[in-house]
């Protein structure tokens, strides 16, 4: 095991403290520890990812103001009911964060005079309920609501309780990517039956530190757990001494191009008196479709990968591979989340590494206190093609993006006909609240933005894009190119 590797007393220590602790989370009847339990425990003392399927499923309850468990098992294809439900728990989600904004419920400084005037400036949401049941015209008033189709023409704004048209001719857009079936605070008058914008907006993101503020310690990350591990006083302190630990991204991996097994080899070279704590490869792993032969290529493709491995014993037992399929790659077609690879063709490979993951995409990881997303989908480009307003700072498409899935909570932004998605996996897209780092993996220039207290990167195409990847150091949370 590669925990055992260690020769610092010290911190074989520390590590055997964590090995306890996980143990003692586990859930389970028998007092008996044996081999699986301890296998599980150093493994999530490492860093561990989860599938999106097995991540916790837990909503709102806008009666009780807290989180609760939802069902654990759903159907892949749902009912109609649960198509709404996951815009319903995306729509409450959000306008929870957002009444709790200094904006709409100012915190008191103890001044009179200054408590009196904030509370002059702060703004009142109102549900389309409450426009659609007045009888006069509505002046200054603030809705949140999803951007949708009107059945007539044009668009509208529809929250939980009703829809009204909406025209956005003279309205004043904020920065971020504005598609259908994003939520927006909406700003304007309303006059037979039309909400005339003047500003459209986005709802404040809300950092994971306020997140865990109000709301404790759960974990909606994922995981067997309950209790999220941030507040872990042990693992934050391996994690900073740990400075040799190091995440590897690498995207567009075309396993059927031998300059890219090419680039691995140096690669692997590279790193070799160095193992680094893990590789995430992330798809697609074909350059091109294959038909009906896909499958027996992608099992080529691996097993000529595993060979290429284990010319680095080094690497082959102390770093971890993760596999985090394209869109493209062998399974399921375009619909999130997507499955992880097929096991019948990963199964060689499985038997000859020791620590290898074949995740679903997104794939979630968590490396002591610190929570990780992966995703590769072309969402940058999905969003772009379909927005109803085009930012005048074209040049800085990658912020404006950024900026709208922190808004929106959401990894897939976008109306179900552009994006397919699993009703009743919707919550496994959920970036709320937000993780310490998000790995776009986009058909896009290599980019790194810090956001509402998370990092966000594109380590860019490894084989498109002269054969780039990025090193994340958790110890220091910088990122190396």
């Amino acid at each position: 095991l590669q925990i055992s590797h260690e020769t610092d007393k010290e911190k074989l220590d520390e590590n055997l403290q964590l090995i306890i602790e996980a143990l003692q989370r586990q859930s389970s009847s028998s007092t008996i520890i044996d081999k699986g339990r301890l296998e599980s425990a150093i493994q999530e003392c490492q860093h561990s990812s989860h599938d999106e399927e097995r991540a916790p499923k837990y909503y709102y309850n806008t009666e009780k103001k807290k989180f609760l468990s939802g069902n654990e098992n759903p159907d892949t294809f749902g009912s109609a009911n649960d198509k709404a439900s996951c815009f319903r728990e995306r729509y409450n989600l959000i306008y929870q964060r957002t009444i709790r904004h200094d904006l709409f419920c100012p915190s008191s400084t103890g001044n009179k005079s200054v408590d009196k005037y904030r509370q002059q400036q702060q703004f009142e949401l109102k549900y389309i309920e409450y426009l659609l049941s007045s009888s006069k015209i509505q002046d200054k008033v603030v809705v949140l609501a999803m951007i949708t189709r009107h059945r007539e023409g044009g668009f509208a704004l529809e929250d939980i309780t009703g829809t009204v048209k909406l025209d956005i001719s003279k309205a004043l857009f904020h920065a971020g990517l504005f598609t259908e079936a994003c939520f927006v605070l909406a700003e304007g008058v309303y006059d037979d039956g039309v909400f005339f914008a003047s500003a459209i907006g986005f709802p404040p993101a809300e950092p994971a530190e306020s997140f865990y503020q109000h709301f404790g310690d759960i974990n909606l990350f994922g995981g067997p757990f309950s209790r999220s591990f941030k507040f872990s006083v042990n693992l934050k302190a391996f994690e900073e001494h740990n400075s040799g630990a190091m995440l590897i991204f690498l995207s567009d991996v075309w396993l059927d191009q031998p300059s890219v097994l090419d680039k691995l080899r140096v690669l692997f070279t590279g790193y070799s008196n160095s193992p680094p704590t893990a590789f995430i490869l992330i798809g697609n792993f074909l350059s091109a479709p294959y038909g009906y032969k896909e499958s027996k290529i992608m099992k080529e493709c691996l097993e000529t990968l595993t060979d290429l491995i284990c010319e680095f014993p080094n690497i082959k037992e102390r770093s971890h591979f993760v596999f985090v399929p394209g869109i493209h790659d062998v399974g399921f077609g375009n619909v999130l989340p997507r499955p992880p690879l097929p096991e019948s063709i990963t199964a060689e490979i499985r038997e000859r590494l020791p620590w290898v993951d074949f995740s679903s995409n997104p794939c979630r990881i968590q490396y002591c206190t610190q929570e990780i997303i992966i995703f590769r989908e072309d969402m940058i480009g999905k969003v772009c093609r379909n927005c109803i307003h085009i930012p005048e700072d074209g040049e800085d498409i990658p912020s404006h993006f950024i900026r709208t899935i922190t808004a929106q909570g959401t990894l897939c932004p976008l109306p179900l006909n552009v994006s397919p998605v699993y009703w009743n996996y919707s919550y496994a897209l959920s970036t709320y609240p937000p993780p310490d780092l998000l790995v776009l993996a986009n058909n896009y220039e290599p980019f790194e933005i810090s956001r509402a207290g998370s990092l966000f990167i594109n380590p860019g195409s490894f084989s498109r894009n002269d054969f780039s990847f990025q090193a994340y150091l958790p110890s220091s949370r910088q990122v190396e190119k």
